[in-house]
């Protein structure tokens, strides 16, 4: 008898038993929120639910370094029929993390992909003063944003919006960049962020109220595979190739640099892997105003 077998079909058991978890509609605990004046972190999600997805650190940020987390929706999905539905569905998931929430636009930005960025300078523009607007507006700590390979156009379009934005700003605005991946693959990511399995399941019950996303694709109930994977990649692409694995059990990957200046700049050099029992706010050293 293969003993591989019942852990396999373990997993394949919980998978197809959690399409019957409620989706949405999961009463909200009571949580403390940050100090009104607590330092700012913009999530720019390209589409509803990315906040959730890549929101690991950005959980962590909220809870244990008690950060303001402000989700900003740069759009809201192409279908325009969905738009003000997804963006309700947008404030329950962020309602229930405890994110807080602003648009980009009443609808969510237009065409924000590398082909307008190319071909419709005036259009672009447009959406990078948006940008650029809400970085002044909230002067953050840290932005969370894709990073320029993360395949879906939208992702790869918001990556570079907000660089765009950052190069129109006073030389002394300064901010922790932090790079997400979902999509596509980071190269050379420099931080892993381990999540509890309470944050896990905080992020899965968030992703859980983007109801039509999920019913088409019950793509919440991979990702704890998912952040599973990052910790066997993460263990050798951030802690260096041959690494041993942390004993994490879920995770997600980053790259951390600076705006300052006017440009990108290091904060640390080499990778840094932060357990559940690490202050995740350390890893953003001085960068930003506090």
């Amino acid at each position: 008898m293969n003993p591989y077998h019942p852990f396999v079909s373990q997993l394949a058991r919980l998978v197809a038993e959690g399409k019957n978890l409620p989706l949405g509609g999961i009463p909200s605990p009571t949580r403390s929120q940050p100090a009104a004046e607590a330092p700012v972190a913009l999530i720019f999600s390209p589409h509803p639910d990315d906040e959730c997805i890549i929101g690991g650190f950005a959980l962590r940020l909220l809870r244990e370094a008690r950060m303001r987390l402000v989700n900003v929706a740069v759009t809201l999905g192409s279908q325009r029929e969905r738009q003000q539905h997804r963006w309700r569905e947008l404030q329950n998931a962020c309602g229930w993390l405890g994110f807080e929430l602003e648009a980009a636009a009443p609808n969510g930005l237009e065409k924000i992909n590398p082909k307008t960025r190319a071909g419709d300078p005036g259009h672009w523009a447009g959406a990078v003063n948006v940008i650029a607007a809400l970085l002044v507006k909230r002067q953050p700590r840290a932005i969370f944003f894709p990073h320029e390979a993360d395949w879906n156009s939208t992702h790869i379009g918001t990556h570079f919006l907000v660089m765009d934005a950052l190069r129109t700003l006073p030389a002394d605005f300064q901010c922790a960049l932090i790079e997400t991946e979902f999509w596509g693959q980071m190269p050379a990511p420099n931080l892993m962020i381990e999540s509890s399995t309470d944050d896990v399941a905080e992020l899965l019950a968030a992703l859980s109220f983007h109801v039509e996303e999920v019913r088409r694709n019950p793509y919440h109930l991979r990702l704890p595979a998912w952040l599973q994977d990052n910790v066997r990649r993460g263990a050798e692409r951030v802690g260096g190739q041959g690494g041993a694995a942390p004993d994490f059990m879920f995770a997600t990957l980053y790259r951390v640099r600076q705006w300052k200046n006017g440009r990108i700049e290091e904060i640390f050099s080499g990778g840094r892997q932060i357990g559940v029992k690490d202050n995740p706010r350390g890893i953003l050293g001085g960068a930003g105003p506090c």
